[in-house]
């Protein structure tokens, strides 16, 4: 994962862990905020912002679609899903790295 798009998706999380600690929404186990971060809502909405996304990342279309069929592999197997936008491709990056980062988060993300 490129150092911009770590700092960017921490700094994110932080700020949406803030929120939902204000607000008394925080699930308690890190899948469920995984899945309240980076499912329940596009992360980047529209094909030119993710374009810029990706353009500003320094993220080319193939090493995108790299990242995301190695993870489906390991994960079910077989990649079956098609990212044929660049929106699709950038929220499915963003589910991805979001969980890494939140599981090395963890401990950080208890004490804000």
């Amino acid at each position: 994962m490129k150092h911009s798009v770590r700092e960017e998706l921490s700094e994110y999380i932080t700020e949406r862990v803030g929120e939902m600690k204000r607000y008394k929404e925080l699930p308690k186990d890190v899948s469920d905020l995984h899945h309240e971060l980076f499912n329940q809502d596009y992360y980047i909405i529209g094909y030119y912002n993710a374009d810029k996304w990706l353009q500003g990342h320094n993220i080319s279309a193939w090493e995108a679609m790299s990242i995301y069929t190695e993870w489906e592999k390991e994960q079910f197997g077989e990649c079956t899903n098609r990212y044929d936008n660049s929106e699709t491709t950038v929220n499915m990056l963003a589910y991805i790295w979001g969980q890494e980062i939140l599981y090395e988060l963890e401990e950080e993300l208890i004490n804000l």
